[in-house]
């Protein structure tokens, strides 16, 4: 595809993933706000509209061999894919990351008062993240298999019992907005989690994988918001994506 001021920050990433690090540079959300043009998004991020565009077409010209085609995979392949690799990645990093940041406001607080706000808001984001992935394995995730493998065998679909899968989606986006908020506070708290020079080695550790938190949320985000959803919306309108 050809990236445009008009195109949507979520079409270019969807259409190649590797177009998430330059969003990602320039600091445009391409997966909660990722309904943004790129014009729109590059304005709110005071970034250079034409150096974003000059970095897309280099990627997006530049055949991949190795990137995943998301887009293309069916509902069921992206769910198996997004439950293994960031829900897995999830519950093995927040235990990890709650000790880390009680740990460090409790060494470094007095220093640097931030730390305590970051411990109490990534237990918010623990919290928030272990209930919401419960629900998405538990209810919505199943729903939307069994809605595809009714469109694949051209069987009726199935009743959802929330009215229209659009309203468990709505809640999950919020959801997802409520925790990419929380992680860019604390991004902004730790001027980009760079450590200060009195850091020590846990304090060095705990930013660093505060940082890779982030980025595994961007990607998972993107491939709910961006891709997973809307297919779900389209087998329930009644077509396929």
């Amino acid at each position: 595809m050809t990236a445009t001021p008009e195109t949507t920050i979520r079409e270019i990433v969807a259409s190649d993933f590797r177009t998430a690090a330059i969003f990602q540079r320039f600091g445009l959300d391409f997966c909660c706000n990722g309904c943004r043009t790129v014009e729109e998004g590059c304005r709110e991020a005071g970034a250079d509209k034409d150096a974003v565009l000059r970095e897309l077409d280099a990627v997006l010209e530049t055949p991949a061999s190795t990137a995943p085609r998301f887009a293309a995979w069916e509902p069921g392949a992206l769910v198996s894919y997004i439950v293994a690799n960031h829900h897995g990645y999830v519950r093995q990093a927040i235990p990890v990351l709650l000790e880390r940041t009680r740990k460090i406001a409790d060494v470094h607080g007095a220093g640097h008062p931030e730390l305590v706000h970051i411990a109490r808001l990534f237990g918010r984001v623990a919290d928030e993240m272990i209930d919401h992935m419960a629900k998405e394995e538990g209810i919505l995730f199943p729903f939307i298999l069994a809605m595809d493998e009714a469109a694949a065998s051209d069987t009726p679909l199935p009743r959802p019992p929330f009215g229209t899968v659009e309203n468990p989606i709505r809640m999950m986006e919020q959801e997802h907005r409520f925790v990419g908020d929380a992680m860019a506070e604390m991004r902004e708290l730790t001027n980009g989690f760079h450590a200060p020079d009195d850091a020590c080695a846990t304090y060095r550790v705990c930013l660093q994988e505060l940082d890779a938190f982030e980025s595994d949320l961007h990607a998972h985000v993107h491939l709910e918001n961006n891709i997973l959803f809307p297919k779900a919306r389209a087998i329930e309108q009644g077509g396929r994506s």
